[in-house]
């Protein structure tokens, strides 16, 4: 037998089923990412990767999530470390708003003057794992530079879906939705109403819950990755895994199911809110909408019907991807503290109250975006623990019960607004049931605690 060398020990580290699907979902992923710069070059826009390597030096626009994904790269950090990365970051971005500054450079509407110092420390955190860690240290440095780069990057290529499905659907279903909707109440209208009568302060609370949904995913995920630096491994499941994958899944929906929302379908587009700065309601300018009703008159029931719309708007509500992320964050709360449990029901209860008030979506994308979320949920931790009999049954149930939401409000919206004494329960009890049947099967799973010994009382000495 020839003795066993460092090159044979390393081709045989590379063959291993783990480091190969490793690198088989590395490929994949780069892939992904080339293919939706290819297609928004091919629509004259910037890609993610080149949106993300712009912000290596331009004004990011996502200041807040660039140090919101360097605080999860941190977990794998040491106390001193991170103060180190944090105080690096910040520094950074010092030199850069006072050279911008000095260059007279203005940061437009819509970018942020801060976030370049948290990427330069990503990147280089990425260097130093490369350059000057060996073995678990460097794998484990990776794997928080990774974390931090897909968080990001998820929400590059999100933007670019959107772009895709506003160039590539120029027939939307909004009036299928709308039609179904009438089922649940027409819940839009309802909250849009509640929501106008709040007046600013309402509108800009909501407002914040709706954008800064990430910085919550972050906190949550903080929460569950809090002894990474310790434990010296990440945990088996946590909230980023179920973000990514809703986040590359859910606008594959988008493209079967485009639906713009009411605000743009039977609304003004955004111009029906007062401008955050002057308070003043602009004129409508949109002039694709089927009428400019809402939220103050319900649509007529006549028999829906695919209707062309522009080529900008995104067709982003089929699941509403926002409960999604919500109800992911609202799961995965339900281990925390009790301040934290309570953070993740307020941010839920507060996006449905945004999505609907607003007018992004329908209530009908709301069941879906729930069932989506938990059918979600239920294959990654089936998948995880190692799939079986309840694992697959789960996921079996979520997906039916998803599929049969879509061929409903596509096929059946006559019926349900006619019957809606019918199917409104029943549209909600399918919600329920997925509910039921992931919490019932999510704790079998779980661990039993065995009872602690009891002693035997000793006899007392004579």
């Amino acid at each position: 037998m020839f003795p066993r060398t460092r090159s044979s020990s390393s081709f045989a580290t590379w063959w291993r089923p783990r480091t190969l699907l490793w690198t088989a979902a590395g490929v994949v992923v780069l892939g992904f990412l080339l293919a939706l710069e290819v297609a928004a070059r091919h629509y004259g826009l910037p890609g993610p990767l080149t949106t993300q390597v712009q912000e290596v030096i331009l004004p990011p626009k996502s200041g807040f999530l660039l140090y919101a994904s360097m605080g999860l790269m941190m977990v794998v950090l040491t106390r001193r470390q991170r103060f180190i990365a944090a105080g690096t970051a910040i520094g950074i971005d010092i030199v850069f708003v006072v050279v911008r500054w000095a260059c007279d450079v203005k940061v437009t509407e819509g970018h942020h003057p801060f976030g370049n110092g948290a990427l330069w420390v990503i990147l280089g955190c990425a260097v130093l794992a490369v350059t000057r860690r060996t073995g678990q240290e460097r794998l484990l440095l990776l794997k928080g530079v990774g974390l931090a780069l897909l968080l990001v990057a998820g929400r590059k290529t999100g933007d670019t879906w959107l772009l895709i499905t506003s160039k590539t659907r120029t027939m939307v279903l909004d009036q299928y939705v709308a039609t179904a909707d009438h089922a649940l109440g027409n819940p839009s209208w309802l909250v849009g109403r509640v929501v106008k009568a709040t007046g600013p302060v309402g509108f800009h609370l909501l407002d914040l819950v709706y954008g800064q949904l990430a910085v919550a995913a972050v906190v949550v995920t903080l929460y569950q990755l809090r002894n990474v630096a310790a434990e010296r491994r990440f945990p088996s499941h946590h909230l980023v895994r179920t973000f990514l994958l809703i986040g590359l899944l859910g606008p594959a929906i988008y493209m079967i199911f485009p639906v713009v929302g009411p605000i743009f379908a039977y609304g003004a587009g955004t111009d029906h809110w007062p401008s955050p700065d002057t308070g003043v309601v602009t004129p409508p300018t949109v002039h694709w909408a089927v009428a400019d009703i809402w939220p103050r008159t319900l649509p007529s029931l006549n028999a829906p019907h695919p209707m062309p719309f522009d080529a900008f708007t995104p067709r982003n509500c089929m699941p509403s991807l926002h409960t999604a992320w919500a109800t992911a964050i609202f799961i995965h709360s339900r281990k925390g503290p009790r301040a934290l449990r309570f953070a993740g029901t307020f941010w839920l209860i507060a996006t449905l109250c945004a999505t609907l008030g607003f007018g992004y979506h329908y209530g009908a994308d709301l069941i879906a975006g729930a069932v989506f979320t938990l059918t979600i949920e239920a294959a990654l931790r089936a998948h995880t623990r190692g799939w079986d009999r309840s694992g697959i049954q789960l996921v079996t149930h979520g997906a039916t019960v998803f599929a049969a939401l879509l061929v409903s409000y596509r096929y059946l919206p006559m019926d349900m607004a006619k019957h809606a004494w019918l199917f409104g329960p029943l549209l909600l009890l399918a919600m329920i049931s997925v509910i039921y049947d992931y919490v019932r099967t999510t704790r079998a799973w779980e661990p039993a605690v065995a009872p602690a010994p009891q002693l035997k009382p000793q006899p007392e000495p004579a």
